[in-house]
Parts: C-alpha cells; structure tokens; sequence
C-alpha cells in the first residue's frame, strides 16, 4: 500500500454513479489526511464539519473527535480494530471540501469485514456537481483497507461502506440534495419499515441530562457493500454485524446509559436467516 498519509486515485473504488469523477482535473488540489489533533488543519476542518452539521446535533463534541483520532493507525477496542481519519482538500490555499469517516474491522467466523462509517461531507458551492464528492466516498475505502491491514487481514476483506442518513422529507432540502446524490451514485437504503434505526443523542452531557435523557435521533442506514452493489438484500446476521460496530464505535465516547436505548432497539433488529431488503434512497 501507498504512503499512509498519502491519497491514491483509484477508479475502480468509485461508486458506479460516479464514474464521472474520472474527468475530474485533480492536478492542482491537495488532499490531506488528517490523522491526529494535533495537525494544523484540524480545528478549521473540524469546525467547518460543526458549523454544517452541529447545530442539528448530528456531529459529535470536538473531545469526542479528538479521541477518534488516537486510534491511529488502528486501536483494537474489544474485539474491534477501529480507525478515524479526516481529508481535507484544498485548492491555492483555498477550502474546497472535507469530511470524515472511520473504519472499524471485526473478525466473524474466522474471516474479517470492514465497516466503513462515512459521518460527514461538505463540500464547497463552486465545487458542488464536479465530481469531487464521489472521489470524497471512494478515498475513504483507502482508510478501511489500512485498517484490515493493520489488524493483519487481507485488504482484499469485504468492505461496506455505511452512513446514517435523515428520512425523506421534501422540507428539508439540504438533507434531500444529499439523499438523491448517494441514490444516482448508487447507494441502497436498508428497509425502514423493517429496520428502526437510532444515532446516538450527541448534545453535550448536561443538556441530556437536563432533558432527562438521552434523545437518539431515528435515521435511515445506506449502504455501498463493494463487490456486492447489484444485491437487493442483506442477511439480517449481516445488518446487525454493522450496526454492532457502529455502535462499538459510538461507544468509545458516549455514556453507557446514554447507549442503552440504542443496543436495545437492536434486538428488534430481523433474526440472522431473514433478508432485509434494500430499497432506492428516496423511497
């Protein structure tokens, strides 16, 4: 594999709707991974990602970042190897986009499979429609296969690549831009009439404790399986496997009571033999 701070344009790791990216002129825009807090570029990427994401309690605290950042180049945290990484790309000194992500690798049965957690993206207004973003969910399949090969697994392991994602709802037209971007790319929604999911309560302590608990906020999952994009179904044991290691990760900075709520409603996940469909995003 390439340098570890490095960034490697790889075609084959785009989504099958974007293969237009491919056209993108790359040449002038410096990429760079951020890999620890202490970076340079940390506080204004992470505040960049606050600034869009914060306000509606979709982004962690900053300490909660942080932390993430220890876990370079890959912690083991029970039966989890876990990495966090942002990127950041820059044109002349100028912000063009940035997001995070984290991969967490969990070994089943003797083989390994990566959780890829796409958390945010923001990308610039003048570089919106370019084809920026659909290399800003390829890079990041780089972080998963430097964490299986860390851990010691082949990098050739399966790899999902996940996000949390608002319910449709035609007033919210930030979240609808986004929703329809990761459907023309191809990404697949797992069945919400089937499947309740929740994303941590992530307001700082006292005001949970305030509101007398912790308030997770119900999300669709959208998933990109590599290698496996054309199923229209996914095992119910494969569903909870990812939604365990989502949680795994959640769980390195959020309360255990305040987690509670969340690995309760995973037991009303489907049972391991059924197949949970995987339905357009937009639906």
């Amino acid at each position: 594999m390439a340098d570890d701070t490095s960034i490697e344009f790889v075609p084959e790791d785009l989504a099958s709707g974007d293969r237009k990216s491919q056209e993108l002129d790359l040449s002038d825009l410096e990429v760079t991974r951020i890999q620890s807090s202490q970076h340079p570029l940390f506080t204004s990427s992470y505040e960049r990602l606050w600034g869009e994401f914060g306000a509606q309690h979709e982004m962690e605290l900053r300490e909660v970042i942080a932390q993430r950042l220890c876990w370079h180049p890959g912690a083991k945290i029970d039966d989890c190897w876990m990495r966090y990484e942002m990127f950041l790309v820059m044109r002349q000194g100028r912000f063009v986009g940035v997001r995070d992500h984290a991969a967490i690798v969990k070994q089943r049965s003797g083989a390994a499979h990566a959780v890829l957690h796409l958390s945010h993206i923001l990308v610039d207004p003048a570089w919106r429609r370019t084809g920026l973003a659909g290399w800003l969910r390829a890079w990041p399949i780089q972080t998963a296969r430097a964490c299986l090969a860390v851990a010691g697994f082949p990098v050739t392991s399966p790899i999902t690549l996940v996000l949390e994602m608002e319910h449709p709802d035609a007033k919210f037209e930030k979240a609808m831009i986004r929703i329809k971007a990761y459907e023309k790319a191809g990404f697949k929604k797992v069945e919400p009439s089937l499947v309740k999911y929740f994303q941590p309560d992530f307001r700082p302590l006292r005001d949970i404790d305030h509101s007398g608990g912790p308030q997770p906020l119900p999300f669709s999952l959208l998933l990109r399986r590599l290698g496996r994009e054309e199923e229209q179904a996914i095992s119910g044991a494969d569903l909870r496997e990812i939604v365990e290691c989502l949680y795994r990760m959640y769980s390195t900075g959020c309360r255990e009571n305040d987690m509670a709520p969340l690995w309760k409603s995973l037991k009303e996940y489907p049972g391991n033999e059924a197949k949970v469909a995987l339905i357009p995003p937009n639906k």
